[in-house]
């Protein structure tokens, strides 16, 4: 008797309606899951190039007020050393923004456009992908630096809470080209999985959001988009050069978002979809003959 069999006999017998609340209470296969970032993925690929520019733009610009909401958040706190755990909630409004609103983010790209080009390896698909990456992450960017402007160069805000986003901003500046790329692998690998799992709940999304960036933010993580309305708040008012920022900053956390969403997610989890699939296809070979 094989495993299929000993299943099957040791099954209790279930009526049409226990049946049909056992099959509500399994969670949804990596398989479904994979269809539906697949499909998501196809589908912005399409996306006439102002369409994604627009969203793009808007994004970059929505990214702008995980500064604002941590700079409030930090100014009306006291110093102390759970500070961060409070202000940093803050960090999570612009994903809110972002996902919620359907704006187009570098970041969740990494992965959606990536399943498509795993599942159909040609030029046309890596073109493709590489048009939607430009795109996508140029409009993110120029929206960062107008956010930046806006904030840095207007009284928008009152001095105490530019001075708290200077030193926000400051902090996030100080690291090393390593340790941008480093955490940068980190943010992508946990950015792109957040997407993985939205992917396969349909309740809960908003806290899935806030804690996968709330972790990102808290750990000092580095975000392409996120991180570049900080640091481009520092050219704007003066404190820093673009050169610096550039390669200091936002190169290699470029670098870091892109392999960690594409290698440590979007090729693992392809990976394991991929597997499953073949071996579904050996045990059907072997039951026909």
């Amino acid at each position: 008797m094989n495993f299929d069999e000993e299943t099957a006999t040791a099954a209790p017998e279930l009526t049409e309606k226990q049946q049909q609340e056992a099959e509500d209470r399994t969670s949804v296969s990596a398989v479904v899951v994979h269809e539906a970032i697949r499909y998501d993925g196809e589908e912005e690929l399409s996306r006439p190039v102002s369409a994604l520019a627009w969203s793009a733009l808007a994004a970059g610009l929505s990214m702008g007020f995980s500064l604002v909401a941590q700079a409030l958040l930090r100014a009306h706190l006291p110093d102390q050393p759970w500070r961060p755990l409070v202000s940093k909630l803050g960090y999570s409004l612009g994903f809110l923004m972002v996902i919620i609103g359907r704006q187009q983010l570098f970041t969740e790209n990494t992965l959606t456009a990536i399943i498509p080009l795993l599942a159909r390896r040609n030029l046309a698909t890596l073109l493709s992908v590489v048009r939607l990456w430009t795109i996508v992450l140029i409009a993110n960017l120029v929206g960062a630096h107008l956010f930046a402007w806006v904030v840095g160069n207007t009284p928008m805000f009152q001095n105490e809470i530019r001075g708290t986003m200077l030193a926000i901003a400051k902090d996030v500046m100080h690291v090393s080209f390593g340790a941008a790329l480093l955490r940068g692998i980190f943010a992508g690998w946990l950015i792109a999985m957040m997407v993985w799992m939205l992917a396969a709940i349909d309740e809960g999304r908003v806290a899935v959001i806030i804690i996968m960036t709330y972790v990102v933010g808290v750990a000092d993580l580095t975000h392409i988009i996120a991180g570049s309305v900080e640091v481009l708040y520092l050219v704007m008012v003066g404190a820093a050069s673009w050169t610096s920022v550039a390669w200091g900053y936002m190169f290699p956390t470029l670098i870091g978002n892109i392999i960690g969403g594409v290698s440590l997610t979007a090729a693992i989890n392809h990976a394991q979809v991929v597997a499953g699939m073949a071996r579904k296809e050996k045990e059907k070979a072997e039951a026909k003959r």
